[in-house]
C-alpha cells in the first residue's frame, strides 16, 4: 500500500514539475496512439459499413474471424510486423523497424479487429426503419449508409475509444517493433515495464498513473466531441 501511495505521489510530482523525460514519452505515447486509432479508424469505419450493408456468401465466417481476433495476442502481431519488416523481411528495404512508424503500424493491425468488429455490431443495432426510410425517401447507398452511422455515432464512438484504449495500453508489439529506445521509440508501457525490471517501482507505479490520466483526458473528449 506505502508503494502505491508514494507511486501516486511521485505521478504528481512528474507532472507538477512537468519532467522533460517524462512529457517526451507521455507525447510519444499519445502521438503515436492517436495515430494508429484515426488511420485504422478512416479504414475500419467504410470497411465495416461495407461488410454491413452487403450480403455474399460466407458473411457469417468473416465475422466470426474478425471477431475471434479481438483477442489477438500482442506479442503476435509485433512478430508479423518483426517479419515483415526487418531487414530480411520482403518489406525490409523501406528500412522502418524500430521507428515510431513500426509501432503505429503494429497498434494498427491490434485494433482493426476491434474497430471492424464493433463497427458491424453498432450498424446491426440501428433498426431496419431507418433504412427502410432512406430508400424510400430515395436516398443513394452512400446516403443511406451515412444515415445509418448517424444513428449508430455514439456506438462507433464507443469502438474508437475501445480501439485507442487498447492501442496505448499494449507493450509487446511496442517493445518488438520499437525496441524501447530512449527519446525516439520509448513510450510508457515499455517504459514501466523497464523501471518495473529494474526494480523502480514507484518511478513504474507513477508512469501507470500518467497512462491512465492521458486515456481520461482522450476518452473524455471524444465523450465530449
Amino acid at each position: 500500500m506505502a508503494e502505491i501511495w508514494q507511486g501516486f505521489l511521485k505521478a504528481i510530482e512528474l507532472i507538477v514539475s512537468l519532467d522533460p523525460e517524462v512529457m517526451e514519452i507521455a507525447g510519444r505515447s499519445l502521438r503515436i496512439s492517436v495515430t494508429s486509432c484515426l488511420l485504422a479508424s478512416f479504414i475500419c469505419i467504410p470497411l465495416g459499413s461495407l461488410i454491413h450493408f452487403h450480403n455474399f456468401r460466407g458473411k457469417r465466417a468473416v465475422i466470426n474471424i474478425i471477431q475471434t481476433f479481438f483477442s489477438l495476442p500482442t506479442v503476435c502481431v509485433g512478430l508479423f510486423v518483426f517479419v515483415l519488416f526487418s531487414r530480411a523481411g520482403p518489406l525490409g528495404g523501406l528500412g522502418i523497424m524500430f521507428t515510431p512508424t513500426a509501432m503505429v503500424i503494429g497498434q494498427m493491425i491490434l485494433i482493426t479487429p476491434i474497430l471492424l468488429g464493433l463497427t458491424i455490431s453498432a450498424l446491426s443495432g440501428v433498426s431496419k426503419e431507418i433504412v427502410d426510410t432512406a430508400i424510400s425517401l430515395g436516398a443513394s447507398s452512400f446516403q443511406t449508409t451515412v444515415a445509418v452511422l448517424r444513428e449508430a455515432r455514439y456506438a462507433v464512438l464507443a469502438a474508437v475509444t475501445m480501439g485507442f484504449g487498447r492501442a496505448i495500453a499494449e507493450v509487446g508489439c511496442a517493445i518488438m517493433v520499437g525496441g524501447n529506445i530512449r527519446g525516439f521509440t520509448r513510450v510508457i508501457t515499455t517504459a514501466i515495464s523497464l523501471e518495473t525490471s529494474k526494480g523502480e517501482l514507484e518511478l513504474s507505479i507513477a508512469l501507470g498513473i500518467i497512462l491512465l490520466f492521458l486515456a481520461l483526458i482522450v476518452n473524455v473528449a471524444l465523450n465530449r466531441l
